[in-house]
Order: structure tokens, then sequence, then C-alpha cells
């Protein structure tokens, strides 16, 4: 039971630093090359720092769930 939760934490450790770096990534993207970019309502760093967050999360969550599997 023990060695699931460890599991689990590790992949939740994995989609929050993928959540930042894809963040990070895509704040800078969008703030140097993208900056007519809209997405949700959001112009430029901000639409592209949200999509990167979402990309990063996705696949690090995968990568996490495979590792750990």
């Amino acid at each position: 039971m023990i060695k699931r939760i460890l599991k689990i934490l590790l992949v939740l450790g994995f989609m929050l630093s993928g959540f930042i770096i894809g963040l990070i990534v895509g704040i800078q993207i969008g703030g140097n090359y993208f900056t007519s970019f809209v997405f949700l309502g959001q112009r430029g760093y901000e639409a592209t720092g949200l999509v990167g967050s979402w990309i990063g999360l996705g696949l690090f969550g995968y990568l996490g769930y495979r590792l750990v599997r």
C-alpha cells in the first residue's frame, strides 16, 4: 500500500515539475517570439505560458507514469 502511494506521489511530482518547466518555457517563447499569439482571451507570453504548462503537465505526467510502471 505504501509503495503505491509513493508511486502516485512520484507521478504527481513529475507532473508538477513538468507544469513549471512548461510554464517557464512557454513564457520565454511567448515573450520573445509570439507576442501576438492569442489563446483563451490571453495574449503573448500569458497565452503561450498557459499552453506550455498544459503540455508540460501532460507530457511529464505520462513520462512519470511510464517510469513508475
